[in-house]
């Protein structure tokens, strides 16, 4: 058995479509709570990486701010509690760390930008679902001379980017309906234009990270266009959708499958759920489920820079349509509080939402923000959601308030300086919180 500070650690690894690779990794943890020590189980799913030493990197930091929270006599509540972890390990893949990086109107004929381009389609081998995705990523690649002179390439390199997918990917929130249905040469055109990012800088911190947090800082208001952007733009979109599918599958049918069983045969354990980036989309997965037969009852719900729409718990987020996952809140599969944090700081989840909204016809300040329509949940907070309350990511001691049933969206512009910023001892002791108010 691993421990992490103290925690025991059970890691347990999913393929992309959410079978478990190794069956003896769950029949470790089983055979851990056979033991009727452990009292709560926390669900940590990561979210992109490049490979999964980043991931067991990122639980090992979390858990040592955690332990120094609990140590320290910070959260009561938690006092007496016995803690397994189960961490999540599943194939996701990063955004591109130079995508902050002014290029102004930079054409794709230049070599710098061409060798670019090519890394970056090589680096998206092995990332799509399509069973000839990396061929076509090969055809793509020979397409990259020509953008710069033929529309009818931009117009085959649009197609043959969206055919690394299935057009059911995406939803009215993310505007993947438009993105799979706008003629290619119009789509190609708008997404050549800049794309621009404002943020708060935190106080002490990184000001504006680069995309995934890897790339060092980028200057507040960067922008990139051009034929360059045209193409970062349409793969980042894509890769996008194809994530939060992934990260969808593997939660429902992977991670959700594995807890029901725990917690049929434990069912005095209580659950908690916490994720990162896009692992934020796979354990509101968890709790969900493929159908309302499926759906877990859970006590607590930690979404942390999460990587999916604001209107993904919304009510009637557009005056139809309720969010993707609505049901979590409507049906009480949350027993105790959820918790989103959320900054301006975040460049990685902001990236996907200004594209969305650049595609839909809107070029102006401030899109992905909370009055956009395209926004992410680690940007802005669960918008249009009638159960959430707004409250700040505290310092370590603060007073929550937190409440069963309702999400509270936590600004966290002081303490959370970008994407990955999440380890800190600040957002280890507000998932602690949480868990102790269940």
């Amino acid at each position: 058995m691993t421990e992490f500070s103290g925690f025991p650690f059970f890691p347990v690894e999913f393929d992309k479509r959410g079978k478990i690779h190794d069956p003896a990794q769950p029949a470790a943890l089983d055979a851990h709570l056979a033991k009727g020590a452990t009292t709560d189980l926390i669900v940590f799913s990561h979210g992109w990486n490049n490979h999964m030493d980043e991931a067991r990197q990122l639980y090992a930091d979390f858990f040592v701010s955690a332990r120094a929270v609990l140590d320290a006599g910070k959260v009561p509540g938690a006092a007496g509690r016995k803690f397994a972890v189960l961490g999540v390990l599943w194939p996701s893949k990063k955004f591109a760390d130079k995508e902050l990086i002014a290029s102004g109107a930079a054409g794709a004929a230049s070599t710098v930008e061409l060798d670019d381009l090519r890394g970056k389609l090589r680096a998206l081998r092995g990332t799509f679902d399509a069973a000839d995705a990396d061929r076509k990523l090969a055809d793509l690649e020979k397409l990259l001379p020509k953008l710069e002179d033929s529309t009818s390439a931009c117009k085959a390199f649009v197609e043959g980017v969206r055919g690394l997918m299935k057009p059911g990917a995406g939803d009215e929130a993310d505007a993947a309906k438009l993105f799979f249905s706008m003629p290619a040469g119009d789509l190609f055109a708008k997404l050549q234009q800049p794309v621009s990012f404002t943020a708060t800088a935190a106080p002490g911190g990184g000001g504006a990270a680069a995309i995934g947090d890897a790339g060092g800082a980028a200057g507040l208001g960067s922008f990139f266009s051009g034929i360059g952007s045209g193409v970062r733009n349409l793969l980042n979109l894509t890769t996008y959708y194809q994530m939060k599918e992934r990260a969808g599958l593997v939660g429902a049918a992977g991670v959700n499958p594995l807890v029901a069983r725990l917690k049929k045969k434990y069912p005095a354990l209580r659950l908690h759920l916490v994720g990162h980036s896009f692992g934020g989309r796979l354990v509101t997965a968890v709790a969900a489920g493929a159908d309302d037969a499926s759906m877990i009852k859970t006590n607590s719900l930690s979404l942390l820079q999460a990587a999916y729409s604001h209107y993904g718990l919304a009510q009637k987020w557009d005056g139809e349509h309720d969010g993707a996952f609505r049901r979590v809140v409507t049906q009480g599969a949350i027993s105790g509080p959820t918790i989103v944090t959320c900054t301006a700081n975040d460049k990685a989840v902001g990236l996907a939402y200004p594209i969305a909204s650049i595609v839909a016809g809107q070029v102006a300040a401030g899109l992905g923000d909370e009055n956009d329509k395209y926004g992410g949940m680690g940007r802005n907070g669960a918008q249009k959601t009638p159960e959430a309350v707004k409250a700040a990511l505290l310092d370590v001691g603060g007073a929550y308030a937190f409440a069963p049933g309702k999400i509270h969206n936590l600004r966290a512009d002081p303490f959370i300086s970008g994407h990955s910023d999440i380890t800190n001892k600040q957002v280890a002791y507000a998932v602690l919180s949480a868990i102790a108010a269940s």
